[in-house]
This record gives C-alpha cells, structure tokens and sequence, in this order.
C-alpha cells in the first residue's frame, strides 16, 4: 500500500494542475515614443528622439491649434530615430508632432509642449582692420542651420551678403575684410522659421 509520501511524488510526476506553471500573460505591443526639449531659444536647432514610428511618419513643429496638415516645420524621419528641426524664430508656444497617415491624410500620433524664449546673440572681433587683411570673428546665438555672422555696410537690409560664416557649423571664423576702406557692420543674422532674416547683433568694424 503506497505511502503518503508516495501518493504525493506520484501526483507531482502526473502534473498536478496545482503546482503547474501557469503561461505568462503577453505584453501588448508598444507604440510609438516621442521625446524632444520642452523649452529652447527661439532660432535654435531642436532635436527630438524617436521610436517605433510607423513607416512615412514625420516630426514637424506647430502651433497647438494648427489642424495635422499645418506645420511650421516638418520633415520625414525615415528611418532616423533623431532628428533636429530649427525652431520657429518667435516667441511663443509651439508643440511637436509625431505625424502619420491614415487613409493618405495626416494624423497626429504624438504631440508635446515645445515654448521659445527670447532669441539672442554676442559678437567678438577688432574694432579696426586693415583692407583686405584676415579678420578674425566670433559668434554666438541661436545657432540654426541658416544663421550668418556676416560683415555689411551699416545701413545694407538684413538680407545683405558680405564676407560671412555659419556659426551652426563653427563659432569662429576669419574672414577677409573688403578692399574698401570704411565704416562697416559685423552682424548676427538668425534666419528661422516664421521670421526671416532678423539681425540680432551688431558690432562696428573700421576698415582702414
């Protein structure tokens, strides 16, 4: 006659429902993630991180009311997972947008608060220089992809092209001043979304 302890071995060989492994239950498949800056300076470049986008999906910047087909700026991720978009040149609040598709018409996936505070820049250089002599420069500000440090007359529009670098790529430079002697203007042009060329800096530069 079996014992008790053997009554007991033979349930568990047999595979007692009791002590069964009981199957994992199954995780539901994440969706999309979206992560960028909440506030930055107006002009700047902005960079937002990306995960599990559905094919055609694109980041883009908006106001908050704007409908889904409205971006300030947009772009296709592809298949990045970071991406950077200059940020709208004014102050204000803005949001990114994770943007898909749905029946060929754009959707929002994913929206986050974005503001802008006020935009501005510094400049560094001799104040004289002889004609056609390396002028060493210095600039700092938003830094978007489009800014120029550029040297104009002082009354030339905002828009004017002169001696120039793009501090997005360097702060520093060294440009070649004009063969004209004369009073002239080293400025710090951000060229931003919404905005424009506006020069948020300027510095006096006397070519002798």
């Amino acid at each position: 006659m079996p014992t008790r302890r053997t009554a007991l071995a033979l349930l568990l060989c047999a595979g007692s429902p009791v002590l069964a492994q009981q199957p994992r239950p199954q995780r539901p498949p994440q969706g999309p993630s979206l992560s960028g800056p909440r506030t930055l300076m107006a002009g700047a470049m902005a960079t937002a991180f990306v995960s599990r986008a559905p094919a055609n999906a694109r980041l883009a910047i908006s106001r908050p009311t704007d409908p889904p087909e409205a971006a300030i700026v947009a772009s296709p991720l592809g298949q990045a997972t970071v991406l950077s978009l200059p940020a709208p040149g004014e102050v204000g609040t803005y949001e990114w947008r994770l943007l898909g598709e749905v029946d060929g018409k754009p959707v929002i996936l994913l929206r986050q608060p974005l503001a802008t505070t006020a935009p501005a820049a510094t400049l560094a250089a001799p104040a004289r220089v002889a004609r056609g002599n390396p002028l060493p420069v210095r600039g700092i500000g938003p830094n978007g992809d489009r800014d120029r440090v550029v040297l104009v007359k002082p009354d030339a529009p905002p828009e004017a092209q002169g001696p120039n670098f793009f501090p997005a790529e360097n702060v520093e430079s060294t440009l070649e001043a004009p063969a004209e002697p004369g009073t002239y203007e080293l400025r710090y042009v951000m060229d931003a979304p919404l905005t424009g060329p506006r020069v948020l800096a300027r510095r006096e530069v006397v070519v002798e």
